[in-house]
């Protein structure tokens, strides 16, 4: 999966079990879980971006999905949006560390960038149900965009039982896809949702306050 980034895929692994851990972002008994139900769970889903897209990882928390992506996929322009600033201080040293140069950090809301981020793609992995979810991750999303929301055993009922808003938010197509069978005990399931909606124009400008290692430290 990895290729020749092995190795900062490990020193990332390395980094979740040390400061992820005394920082809150993972709890202590996931440590001797970490490759199998954390890095190698968000790796299986890279092949559902297109080649050189952007992606939004909303609630990006431990880095987990938008970092690994990152890593899995260089190609990609990776934004990682998490509203605490303790967190995004952490995001911002794991991208300096890793030297990732195709990731942003942003500290705020998904809500709050609405109309100043916008991505073909939008992913979040145990952030809210659907029908929130969607609420948040559209008005970031490029007209005819995807939501990739990682889920679990439920994720068909899940998507059955909010249809009906996420109808009325624009969705076009809604499809349940496994990822990783035979590479893990058992497979990801993503619901991936298409929303046919027009962007504003203000939309195609990027958050003037987002952040790289390279920019500086995130702004208070």
């Amino acid at each position: 999966m990895f290729g020749d980034r092995m190795p900062l895929a490990v020193r990332f692994t390395d980094i979740l079990a040390d400061t992820g851990v005394s920082h809150g972002l993972i709890g202590p008994r996931e440590v001797p879980r970490l490759w199998d139900r954390h890095v190698m769970n968000c790796a299986v889903i890279a092949g559902t971006f297109s080649e050189g897209t952007r992606l939004v990882d909303v609630g990006s928390g431990a880095g987990l999905p938008g970092v690994v992506l990152a890593l899995v996929r260089p190609d990609l322009d990776v934004h990682l949006v998490e509203p605490m600033l303790r967190r995004t201080q952490w995001l911002d040293g794991v991208v300096g560390d890793l030297a990732l140069d195709n990731v942003t950090v942003h500290r705020g809301r998904a809500e709050e960038l609405a109309g100043r981020l916008v991505a073909p793609f939008v992913t979040a992995r145990a952030v809210a149900r659907l029908d929130k979810l969607a609420r948040w991750c559209v008005p970031l999303l490029a007209p005819g965009g995807t939501l990739v929301a990682m889920k679990g055993r439920s994720a068909a009922e899940e998507l059955a039982q909010d249809r009906r808003a996420l109808e009325r938010l624009g969705l076009s197509s809604a499809v349940v896809s496994e990822h990783g069978a035979g590479l893990l005990d058992e497979p990801v399931l993503t619901v991936d949702l298409r929303f046919e909606r027009r962007a504003q124009p203000s939309a195609r400008r990027a958050v003037a306050g987002a952040t790289k290692r390279r920019r500086g430290p995130t702004r208070r």
